[in-house]
């Protein structure tokens, strides 16, 4: 099985949707990339992924992620590239944000789009976030 995710949101809710399914994916032996692309890129930017903004109103959440062990954003980065997930992060968007390769997390390639679409050209899945 293969799965195509895309990445275009930067909260705290959008990774943990992101990454428990990609990981979960991943666990099934499935061929698993994410593309992330505008805002995504918060969830694999060395600093950004560590202070993810939570929506108004659902501070709650934090304690239940907490209490449930849910891992931190940070611990699912890097248990998706020790699953092999395949990581993109879009280069047209880190160019318009003046972004560089070191300030994402470790083990991300960067590719533009049509790099993702001939990943994603036979996905059994396919996901936005």
């Amino acid at each position: 099985m293969k799965v195509a995710i895309i990445a275009a949101n930067g909260g705290m809710f959008d990774a943990y949707k992101v990454f428990n399914i990609a990981t979960a994916a991943a666990a099934t032996d499935a061929e698993v990339g994410i593309f992330f692309t505008f805002e995504g890129l918060n969830l694999i930017h060395k600093e950004g992924h560590k202070q993810l903004p939570m929506p108004e109103g659902t501070e709650h959440f934090q304690e239940g992620f907490q209490r449930a062990n849910v891992p931190p954003v940070e611990e699912l980065v890097s248990m998706a590239s020790e699953m092999n997930v395949k990581m993109i992060a879009c280069q047209m968007t880190m160019d318009v944000m003046s972004l560089e390769k070191e300030h994402l997390v470790e083990g991300i390639d960067v590719g533009g789009a049509a790099s993702f679409l001939n990943f994603a050209s036979d996905a059994n899945i396919t996901l936005t976030f």
